[in-house]
């Protein structure tokens, strides 16, 4: 017997999404932009899709009070380009911002980018949220108060849920002013030494807004500053002389480009990128022409050539000797936050779990080719049991966005 194709459903109110969870029998996926679709678990086959890219646009904005609530199927680009004419922004800067991503969706994906450094991550500037549970019961958490706690939880439980409790369809967020003027500084050197730069950075007062290591040969650390026209030349002359010889100063421009190749299409690589040679430890990156940055691998789409993208997190002092061990062909590391983002053979998927386990951190799949199965998780957290209960509580019947966690639940 064939399978029917599963309906598309769009709801453009809150409303609306409740009644398609209400009126649509079996299993539901949510989705919106798309720009996460192949992260995680490999979806089950759905009898329906709630696509919440017309639930869109600002609900309210608070200019003093620097918060906002958006539609969750506003995509952050629009959202970013509204409070600019207010001199404020969204302190988030994670790579698929550029390919369309929605505020919900980088919600539900636990997704950041370099500037979580300072700004923290969706879980940070996240402060009110409004979800749609099994049952139809519309769950509303937080507000506009920034310190105002009651159902501050729920708003937390969101974050990485990768849908499986439920559609958001309000969030409420936390502002921050544009920076006046960036900087950026860029060093070449092996991940070991970009890990030395980045302690002895640490350990200053400059106060770095994000510092990146991309693999090549023999890699690139970029740090970039923020702050007033009439300071920042004066910490980006002493954050050259921290990083001492080779330390050079590329510009709000270079950061820019590390940022297009971090968020751009998949397979459609930026004309101006150029290969280079394999680096140390099976390493390879490609540069873009006129900066020396190498291609951080962060678009989150495989090549099936090149195996499986993983997010891989744990503590910063550690990263850099986790990334020496592993099998990977090219790599971008948060080296002051922990996490990074690397491409691996295929095959080597499981082992890049255990390792990053046995490091005491967390791995997920972030882009695998169709063909490929390997696990999208590592092992089990300790707290599966409380995950489960907390399934079975919001969501009895198991029908939101199954498969997401194969094998955890």
């Amino acid at each position: 017997m064939t399978r029917a194709a599963p309906t598309t459903l769009r709801p453009a109110s809150a409303k609306e999404v409740r009644d398609a969870v209400l009126d649509t029998p079996g299993r539901l996926a949510i989705s919106g932009a798309g720009t996460a679709r192949r992260w995680a678990g490999r979806p089950a086959e759905p009898d329906a899709t709630i696509d919440l890219s017309g639930l869109s646009g600002v609900i309210t904005h608070n200019p003093g009070d620097m918060t906002v609530s958006v539609h969750a199927g506003t995509p952050v680009r629009e959202l970013q380009e509204q409070l600019a004419e207010h001199g404020q922004r969204l302190a988030l800067d994670a790579a698929r911002i550029d390919r369309g991503a929605t505020v919900g969706g980088l919600v539900a994906t636990a997704d950041a980018g370099p500037s979580a450094l300072v700004y923290g991550g969706m879980r940070d500037l996240v402060i009110g949220t409004t979800t749609v549970l099994a049952d139809g019961t519309m769950v509303r958490s937080g507000g506009h108060v920034i310190k105002n706690v009651a159902g501050y939880d729920m708003a937390k439980l969101m974050h990485g849920s990768y849908g499986t409790f439920g559609p958001l369809v309000e969030v409420v967020l936390r502002l921050h002013p544009a920076p006046k003027a960036t900087a950026c500084i860029a060093i070449d050197g092996p991940v070991d030494a970009a890990a030395g730069h980045v302690q002895r950075l640490m350990a200053s007062p400059l106060e770095p807004i994000a510092a990146e290591w991309v693999s090549g040969d023999p890699g690139t650390l970029l740090v970039r500053l923020e702050g007033g026209v009439d300071t920042l030349p004066v910490r980006t002359g002493r954050l050259l002389e921290l990083l001492g010889d080779g330390a050079r100063e590329i510009g709000p421009e270079g950061w820019a480009r590390h940022a297009a190749l971090t968020g751009g299409t998949p397979g459609q690589p930026d004309p101006a990128q150029v290969t280079v040679a394999a680096g140390p430890a099976g390493t390879s990156a490609t540069a873009v022409a006129g900066a020396g940055i190498a291609d951080p691998a962060g678009s989150g789409a495989a090549d099936p050539a090149a195996g499986a993208v993983v997010r891989i997190g744990c503590a910063p002092a550690r990263l850099a000797p986790l990334l020496a061990g592993l099998p990977a062909t090219a790599v971008t590391a948060g080296l002051a936050t922990g996490v990074a983002t690397v491409t691996v053979p295929g095959a080597a998927v499981a082992e890049v779990h255990e390792a990053v386990a046995a490091a005491g951190g967390t791995s997920v799949l972030r882009d695998r080719p169709d063909a490929l199965d390997a696990p999208a998780w590592g092992p089990a957290p300790s707290a599966l049991a409380l995950l489960k209960a907390v399934k079975t509580q919001l969501d009895p019947e198991a029908r939101f966005a199954a498969g997401r966690f194969d094998p955890w639940m």
